[in-house]
């Protein structure tokens, strides 16, 4: 199930867009404050990210530069601004796509599906295991214990990192440049937040003290 972040300031678009996208299948996370949106983004590790351009506290052209300055992840632009300059823009700060409100719903769900397909291609039938977990990186899922969960992307990423390095303790810098292509400008916080999280999702197929934190170093399985 891909995770899409939704970052729009109208409540009643937010509400609105989030219950199309998880009738139609989607995990949905959405931005409830406008302060440090990038580095929430990143943090919450998305599939794919849409993203408003009229945000309250900051402008979304500012947003997407600093998501794309650390990340691959992609971005649909979706906006009530109609004006040439604001696609060019967006394109050239590296959006995917860019949709005008009032939107289509199912265009902007087409849309959606061409371009996770087009970026999910990298992962192709690859099955790791170590320690009596399996993760299947096609699907984005780890199984253990006769149980299934799927994980987000940088769940998956982190997860691939540690088991592909099985043993050995695998530096912070190693993974935070693994999954956002630099470790420079991110909050140190935000991969701690992200192993927690998966660590919370191994959980749930009966999976615990399976990830070790080196303090200071790193993490191993």
């Amino acid at each position: 199930m891909a995770l899409i972040y939704v970052v729009e300031d109208d409540d009643h678009i937010r509400s609105e867009l989030s219950e199309l996208l998880a009738r139609n299948g989607y995990q949905v996370e959405a931005a409830t404050s406008f302060v440090d949106v990038a580095a929430q983004v990143l943090t919450a590790g998305p599939d794919l990210v849409l993203l408003d351009l009229n945000l309250p506290t900051t402008d979304g052209h500012l947003v997407c530069r600093e998501v794309r300055a650390q990340s691959s992840v992609p971005i649909i632009v979706v906006t009530s601004r109609t004006g040439e300059i604001d696609e060019v823009m967006s394109m050239s700060l590296g959006a995917d796509d860019f949709i005008s409100k009032p939107y289509n719903s199912h265009v902007l769900l087409a849309r959606i599906e061409a371009l996770l397909r087009r970026t999910s291609g990298g992962m192709s039938g690859t099955r790791l295991e170590h320690g009596g977990v399996s993760l299947d990186l096609s699907r984005s899922c780890a199984a253990a214990n006769g149980h299934e969960v799927e994980l987000t992307k940088n769940e998956c990423r982190i997860l691939a990192i540690l088991i592909r390095n099985a043993g050995a303790i695998v530096p912070r810098e190693t993974i935070m440049c693994e999954l956002w292509n630099s470790d420079a400008f991110i909050d140190d916080n935000t991969l701690t937040v992200n192993v927690n999280r998966l660590r919370q999702t191994l959980s749930r197929i009966g999976v615990d003290d399976y990830l070790v934190t080196h303090r200071g170093q790193g993490y191993s399985v």
